[in-house]
């Protein structure tokens, strides 16, 4: 079985106990926090992923970052992983919880890549037009590359928008390069 496939139904696991327990939102934003201390700690995910590492030591790891910072529905869970062998992929898990969490809310992740930083007012306008185009709550990141000149690129899902000056370029330079200029 893939990890994605694994990870997917410990997620919707994770989701629907805390959906039964009245506890979703809490969750959420505790696995939120947990993504954060994982992605930022490679020592830890490398324990983690170590077969090596006994089961207890990875619960005591686990309890000493999270006890009392996070809803015990989560630590709980975290036992339940690292008891079924399933620790190793614990960010996967976190990260599809996520997903799966704003997939049933209705929330869709957007990121506009810009020359400079947009004001709040331009995010603010963006995400609105975003948000009535899909029909969905969006999440707007905005995201600095100075090598798009000017413009910006707007990526909803799978789906692109290139508005950018370095965009137009290279449209332009494949064009005179298919006409062999």
């Amino acid at each position: 079985m893939s990890i994605f496939t694994v990870a997917s139904r410990y997620a919707k696991s994770l989701l629907d106990l805390a959906q039964e327990q009245g506890q979703l939102d809490a969750v959420k934003a505790d696995i939120e926090s947990v993504i954060s201390v994982l992605k930022s700690n490679a020592e830890l995910l490398a324990v983690l992923k170590n077969p090596i590492i006994s089961g207890d030591k990875k619960r005591n790891i686990l309890a000493a970052l999270f006890d009392g910072k996070v809803n015990p529905i989560i630590l709980s869970f975290f036992y339940l992983l690292v008891n079924k062998g399933r620790a190793a992929i614990l960010l996967d898990i976190a990260q599809e919880f996520i997903r799966t969490y704003n997939e049933a809310k209705g929330i869709v992740k957007a990121s506009v890549t810009s020359a400079t930083a947009l004001s709040e007012s331009n995010l603010a306008e963006l995400k609105q037009i975003i948000a009535e185009e899909i029909k969905a709550t969006v999440v707007l990141k905005n995201i600095v590359d100075p090598s798009l000149i000017g413009g910006f690129v707007v990526r909803v899902g799978d789906r692109q928008i290139d508005a950018s000056i370095a965009g137009r370029l290279n449209k332009l330079e494949k064009h005179f390069a298919v006409q062999g200029v």
